[in-house]
């Protein structure tokens, strides 16, 4: 039998049916009361509409490493390992028990008897099958290099799962199995060796997070339904029915939560508008703390004196990367595109986690935090590069919120108001977007960073090992090794120390440019509770602690 031949048995097997998309009875309440269900067990009722204009790339989790996409994931997959409400640290989720077993053994202990929604056992097998098709799949925008790590997969039995690592003493394994490389999956559905369409997945009803998915129009509109099977650590879900409609503009999305046709406005709106809300009695706006962080990445092959160019030369292309550093005026981007919302960041780690420091405020600019023409030309003078140097820099204008327009445009300003840079700066679509920045496409973009867990490795690993997730050529093998070695290391203070030595070895490299810190703000009516829970340091948004009061 074929894959698509079993997975449509599966489905048919299962009584799954095309549900239409409707936002009926959700926005405005007139479901309250219902949706105890009829098949016993729920302890959850009312429904709910929450709105956002991040977009989903795909749901297949081996092909997405992204907010918008890890947004749906979190509540309909399982992990083996999850975060708690209130908390940055991770416990056994799906799992009984997991700890090493040895300096190189990881394992995890399922609890027994779970299932699929569509009725599958979840077992070992599946958990083996997730994480060797991550790498065996390796997605250039998916989570696969965060398995940077992991040598391979046992299953001894069905509900035992030994991961073996290939270097010793790894403390960040266990959140990773909480990260976007975590959600589980179950072999019946998904493919072993490609990415597996989303309709598939929903109709394979391959889920056994808090919620599943009952309909599914991309970027439009996911319709979830409490799952009564899911054993795990967050609990039942407070409401059975979530909706969550995606809007193409801000504007929109802060006129229907204004109006009560949504409950939840949560990423993005602009910080005009967030402003504004603070005012209307008829919402509350709930702040919470965030590590998304704002940056540039520069593709080492395509950039201005990029390795792949004609005119090649790495200290020229240093020589930019160093004179756009000195260029930015973080605190004119802070106050008058994000009202202060955002914060000037001057280093890869966010202030706030352990181990942060700021050496790009001494190393570039004035050494104090603000930008220095003059430094910025001695720097490209020095390397005996020509000015204006063009700069071709791409952003998104439908990823990163509604400013991302204004953001770029006094980007473009500043590095152009000195008469040092020409900037062509233009804009493409997210789900282009995500394929072409792989594709070196783009010499110089806009990319941002929602947290996958609450230490300062998940700022390192992902950009700056020599297989990384920008794919923007940049290597280092010192500064490769050195993350690995952080990774392993026990001690407290040993391992602050190294990612403190981290940090300023790229600031001397500056393959990426970061320049602003943010917090999560939700804004929700009324009568929404729950909101200060979705907003835990464990960065998760999770539909399942929201309710009506």
């Amino acid at each position: 039998m074929t894959a698509v031949s079993r997975k449509r048995l599966l489905a048919a097997a299962a009584g799954i049916t095309a549900v239409t998309l409707t936002l009926t009875a959700c926005g405005g309440g007139s479901d309250d009361g219902e949706g105890d269900g009829g098949d016993g067990g729920s302890s959850a009722s009312g429904s709910l509409v929450i709105g956002t204009t991040d977009k989903v790339t795909v749901l297949d989790p081996a092909g997405s490493y992204d907010n918008g996409s890890f947004a749906v994931m979190n509540q309909v997959f399982p992990f083996l390992l999850n975060t708690p409400y209130g908390s940055p640290d991770v416990e056994p989720d799906i799992a009984e028990s997991a700890e090493f077993t040895s300096p190189t053994e990881y394992t995890v202990k399922l609890k027994p008897g779970l299932k699929w929604a569509n009725g599958n056992d979840l077992t070992s097998s599946d958990v083996k099958f997730t994480f060797d098709r991550q790498i065996a799949i390796n997605d250039p925008n998916g989570p696969a290099s965060l398995l940077y790590n992991l040598d391979s997969v046992e299953t001894p039995d069905d509900t035992t799962v030994v991961f073996h690592l290939k270097s010793e003493n790894d403390q960040l394994f266990p959140q990773i199995l909480s990260s976007p490389a975590g959600p589980i999956v179950d072999e019946e559905v998904f493919a072993a060796d490609a990415l597996t369409p989303d309709q598939e997945i929903v109709d394979g009803n391959a889920f056994a997070g808090q919620y599943t998915i009952t309909g599914y129009k991309f970027n439009e509109l996911v319709s979830y339904e409490a799952y009564d099977g899911y054993e795990g650590l967050l609990g039942p879900a407070k409401t059975d029915k979530v909706a969550v409609k995606y809007f193409a503009e801000a504007s929109n999305m802060k006129l229907e939560i204004q109006q009560g046709k949504i409950d939840v406005a949560w990423r993005s709106l602009s910080a005009t508008d967030i402003e504004d809300l603070r005012g209307n009695d008829d919402v509350k706006v709930v702040d919470g703390p965030g590590g998304e962080i704002r940056y540039i990445t520069f593709n080492f092959d395509t950039q201005p004196y990029g390795a792949k160019t004609p005119e090649a030369d790495p200290a020229k292309a240093l020589a930019v990367r160093q004179a756009a550093a000195s260029l930015i005026d973080r605190d004119e981007l802070s106050e008058q595109v994000y009202k202060g919302t955002y914060t000037p960041l001057f280093s890869y780690v966010p202030a706030g986690l352990t181990g942060a420091i700021e050496p790009l405020k001494e190393m570039y600019g004035d050494g104090a935090g603000k930008p220095d023409a003059a430094k910025a030309e001695q720097l490209l003078a020095d390397a005996g590069v020509e000015t204006p140097v063009t700069l071709n820099l791409q952003y998104s204008n439908d990823h990163y919120g509604p400013s991302s327009a204004d953001e770029y445009a006094l980007i473009k300003d500043q590095l152009e108001k000195d008469g040092l840079f020409t900037v062509n700066l233009q804009t493409t679509e997210w789900v282009t977007y995500a394929e072409e920045r792989t594709a070196d496409v783009y010499p110089a973009y806009q990319l941002g960073w929602f947290p996958d867990y609450s230490d300062a490795d998940n700022y390192l690993t992902p950009f700056f090992l020599t297989e990384n997730f920008l794919v923007n050529h940049y290597a280092n093998q010192e500064v490769n090794d050195m993350i690995l070695q952080q990774a392993a290391t026990p001690d407290a203070d040993e391992r602050t120390a190294l990612i403190e030595e981290i940090q300023t070895k790229v600031a001397a490299d500056l393959s990426t440019l970061p320049y602003l810190q943010g917090a999560q703000v939700a804004v929700v009516g009324a009568d929404v509770e729950g909101a200060e829970d979705t907003l835990d340091p464990s960065f998760k948004f999770r539909y399942a602690a929201l309710s009506k009061g």
